[in-house]
């Protein structure tokens, strides 16, 4: 662990910044040496003013997302801080331990934070892509069966804050429409509430192939070809040149 390099990165950072910061990471770099539970203590021993919080991701950096987030793991980390420094006996004060990794609902979140030492709160990272309304879920404790009109208006949002940062030029559509289809291609993995044969969707749950929606247009953002996120853009920004193509640049497969 290069943990002095942290610690001179994190003291620069808190010198010149007047907001808290946090820091994020992931449990180690493979799953068989997870080494958060032993940075986390390291980081609360060195005390430093504006650190507010730790996010650990419950994956290890080689598993990417293809296992489950370990939420007991995090768990681990959260209680791994120490209560005094071992000469002294001076109470060092614990950093807030936030999770993150598989919050799909307001059930996943409420049994997640639910753990001992993890903090009553979550990041949300994929979910909140797949699922913008999540927020809204874990706020008000409901599964949301939201309908395509209303994604879609969610769609023409996104579109006229995009057009409005970038310009409504070539230039600005090209881009706009560059960022919604990076969009679509996680919110395609959404499905409906009132389509699911079991409530809560898990997180690595996709729509089966062919699936049909209640309605075209639900059909339409069931689908996982690049070539029908094409058409909801063209919905929004006009069409696009001949011989255009999409590839999603994330590698977020899980």
């Amino acid at each position: 662990m290069r943990d002095k390099k942290l610690k001179s990165c994190l003291q620069s950072i808190t010198s010149v910044l007047s907001c808290p910061i946090t820091v994020k990471m992931r449990t180690g770099w493979d799953d068989s040496k997870p080494f958060a539970h032993l940075l986390v203590p390291k980081i609360q021993s060195w005390n430093i003013d504006g650190l507010a919080a730790v996010m650990i991701h419950g994956r290890s950096r080689l598993a990417r997302y293809s296992k489950l987030a370990n939420w007991e793991y995090i768990s681990q980390v959260a209680s791994s801080q120490i209560n005094t420094t071992p000469l002294e006996e001076v109470v060092i004060p614990t950093i807030p331990v936030l999770g993150n990794g598989d919050v799909f609902s307001y059930t996943d979140y409420e049994d997640k934070i639910a753990k001992e030492g993890i903090s009553p709160t979550a990041m949300l990272g994929r979910g909140a892509l797949i699922k913008p309304w999540l927020p809204t879920e874990i706020k008000e404790r409901r599964h949301w069966d939201i309908s395509a009109t209303e994604r879609l208006d969610m769609l023409k949002d996104f579109v006229k804050f995009g057009l409005e940062h970038w310009g409504s030029d070539q230039q600005g559509v090209n881009n706009t429409r560059r960022f919604l289809l990076e969009w679509l291609s996680f919110l395609y993995r959404y499905v409906p509430v009132g389509m699911l044969e079991r409530v809560p969707q898990q997180m690595n749950q996709r729509p089966p192939n062919h699936m049909c929606g209640r309605s075209d247009l639900e059909t339409l953002m069931l689908s996982k070809h690049a070539s029908d996120w094409i058409k909801l853009s063209e919905m929004l920004l006009g069409p696009v040149p001949d011989g255009f193509r999409f590839e999603p640049k994330h590698k977020a497969s899980g």
